[in-house]
Formats: structure tokens, C-alpha cells, sequence
């Protein structure tokens, strides 16, 4: 029988697990963006980048600090979803966060590291990949031994809420997507004359670790989604709705002035003027269908 360690436990790969969830983990419902029209998709994307520039505005005229944390398995579409985000926003008032290899001295000093590169007053700052990297993706690999991710998981909530009391308002996404799916964006990252770059040899080996990862993933949001500061799951096989569904969640929640958060556009699928690209490759005159089946293999979309 395949075992997987768990820092300490035996757990089965064929035992079903089911995880006591804290009430405070949000999965968002994206129905309201089911059926996408291209058009329709580039005026909700709009109309939302609008408000996010008007609560930027009230940050730094209120000298707020926002930190929003994007965290997900490779493939998932955080970094294209803080391009998203920021496409817009007053450059020198947001700041893109993605540390690498942290260094001897960093990983034993694991929220010294994280307190450096938090916003300032008056900042949006936006994590691709976060402090709970020692949650998940380092005890996967083993980048971290037993001691350090247990003692992150003891210490983290606390954490937040100090920073939460010094005046940072955080915000949890993890875009989830399935395993075909993530396998569809690796083949097309691998076989792309273009970004075959980003798949790296660590990726290719994270990738053969879903079960761990999912292990790790579930303690994550069973110990860490507080009510003070949750986890917002969101569904990213299709990364243009995840954008927007991520986006329009964090500007309903946050207060800022001159806030008109408008009800979503109405979509449709009876046009067939849909378009696509795949490895830069534009498609045109797509029906819905071939739309669809292109964008799931498109790390674009």
C-alpha cells in the first residue's frame, strides 16, 4: 500500500480523507460567470479595474496597507491574475512580491523574511506565493524539516492577527484547478517554443506530488482559515473567470470611497466571433465550443 508521510503521520493514499473545515474558508460561487463572452469579459474586466484604481486611491490618501496573497499549485494562474490586478494601478503605490530560494539565515527566521517585503502605508502589495509556502510546497519537497513547519503552523494565526491589529488588511486567495487541467497547461508550457521556460525541473517534480500536495494543502486550510482571516478558494480552470471572480470579491469586501461595484455583466454563448490564442497563435471566428477547447489548453486564458 503507497504511504505518504506527513511530517510524522501514515496516511494512506486509498484512505479517503475528510477534513474538519473551519467555517471561515469561502468558496466562491462563479456561476455568474459561466457562459463568457469575449466582449462582455473585456467590459467586466474594465469596470472592475476601475474600482480597484478607486481603492487604491483610498490607500494611499488613507495611508492603508493591503496585502493580498496569492497561493495555488503551479499552473494555477497566480501571476497572471496579479497582472490582472495591477494592469492599472499607480506603479510606485503597489508592489509585486515573489521571493525565491530563501536563504540559510531566512529559513530559520521564516516571518523576519515575509515582515521585510509587507506593504507600507499607502501600499497594495500583491504575493505571488506567500508565507505559507512553508505550509505546503516546502514540507512537500522538503525544503523545511518537521520542526519549522509545525512551528509555522503553531504560530501563523497569531502572526496575521498582529498584523491585522498594526493596521495590514489581508487577503487569502488559492486558485485551485484540477489535475487534468494542470496537466493540459504543463504539456502546452513543455511543448511551447515561447514558455517552455517557465516549466522548471522543480516543477516537473512538484507535479508527480499531487496526492502530498492536496495532504498538505487540506491541513493548511483546516488550521489557518480563521474568521479573522480565511481562505477564499477559488476555481481556476478557466483563469479569465477566476480574475474576475477573485477581483470582484476582494473590492465587495473592502471599503474604499466613491465605491459603485455594478452586478456583473450578462454573458452569452450564441456569438460566434469568439477568440483565442494559444502559444501567440490568435484563433477568429470561433464558436463557443471550439473557444472552450482551446482556452484549456492556452496558458493565456
Amino acid at each position: 500500500m503507497k504511504k505518504h508521510v506527513l511530517f510524522g503521520e501514515l496516511v494512506s493514499s486509498k484512505i479517503k480523507l475528510c477534513y474538519k473545515y473551519a467555517m471561515s474558508l469561502i468558496s466562491l460561487d462563479q456561476t455568474i460567470y459561466k457562459k463568457l463572452n469575449p466582449n462582455a469579459y473585456l467590459l467586466e474586466k474594465r469596470r472592475l479595474q476601475i474600482e480597484l484604481l478607486k481603492l487604491q486611491e483610498d490607500v494611499i490618501k488613507n495611508n492603508r496597507k493591503i496585502c493580498i496573497a496569492f497561493e495555488g499549485r503551479d499552473t494555477a494562474g497566480k501571476s497572471s491574475a496579479i497582472n490582472f490586478f495591477s494592469e492599472h494601478l499607480i506603479p510606485k503605490n503597489f508592489r509585486y512580491v515573489h521571493l525565491g530560494i530563501p536563504s540559510k539565515w531566512e529559513s530559520s527566521h521564516w516571518f523576519q523574511r515575509w515582515q521585510k517585503v509587507l506593504p507600507k502605508k499607502g501600499e497594495i502589495a500583491f504575493l505571488d506565493r506567500s508565507w505559507y509556502t512553508r505550509a505546503i510546497t516546502e514540507p512537500v519537497m522538503n525544503y523545511c524539516n518537521e520542526k519549522q513547519y509545525r512551528s509555522f503552523m503553531n504560530r501563523v494565526n497569531k502572526w496575521e492577527d498582529d498584523l491585522a491589529e498594526s493596521g495590514t488588511e489581508i487577503t487569502k486567495f488559492y486558485f485551485s484547478l484540477s489535475q487534468d487541467q494542470q496537466k493540459k497547461r504543463i504539456n502546452a508550457r513543455r511543448n511551447s517554443q515561447l514558455k517552455y521556460w517557465k516549466l522548471s525541473e522543480n516543477d516537473e517534480r512538484i507535479v508527480t506530488k499531487w496526492d502530498a500536495f492536496t495532504l498538505y494543502k487540506e491541513q493548511m486550510f483546516n488550521k489557518t482559515s480563521t474568521d479573522s482571516s480565511p481562505w477564499i478558494v477559488i476555481n481556476s480552470n478557466n483563469k479569465m473567470i477566476a480574475r474576475l471572480t477573485a477581483l470582484r470579491f476582494l473590492l465587495n469586501k473592502t471599503d474604499y470611497d466613491k465605491k459603485k461595484l455594478l452586478k456583473p455583466v450578462s454573458w452569452s454563448k450564441d456569438i460566434a466571433n469568439y477568440s483565442a490564442s494559444l502559444d501567440g497563435v490568435i484563433f477568429n471566428n470561433l464558436n463557443y465550443q471550439q473557444y472552450m477547447s482551446i482556452t484549456k489548453y492556452s496558458d493565456d486564458a
